[in-house]
């Protein structure tokens, strides 16, 4: 087993957390346990902050509407220039 050294603001989060996490799961939790909780965590992909992330906003139709008209006005604009030049 290694020991590894923390503040003692760090250790008495990480005691609050294992705290939290017993009283969760209904049973005896380790510093380790904890920890180790905490790194599974961290690698967890949260399908639903993905949805959240990739949902429209309001106004997005609107707004897709605005770039189509003003790309399609770019796009004469650019043929009035070129097509000057022939």
């Amino acid at each position: 087993m290694t020991t590894i050294s923390m503040s003692p603001e760090v250790r008495d989060e990480l005691v609050r957390y294992a705290a939290e996490l017993q009283l969760k799961l209904g049973r005896r939790v380790d510093l380790e346990e904890a920890v180790r909780h905490l790194l599974l965590l961290r690698n967890a992909k949260d399908p639903n902050l993905l949805r959240e992330a990739c949902k429209p906003t309001r106004g997005a139709e609107e707004a897709v509407k605005e770039l189509l008209e003003e790309r399609k006005h770019d796009e004469e604009r650019l043929e009035r220039k070129i097509g000057s030049r022939r």
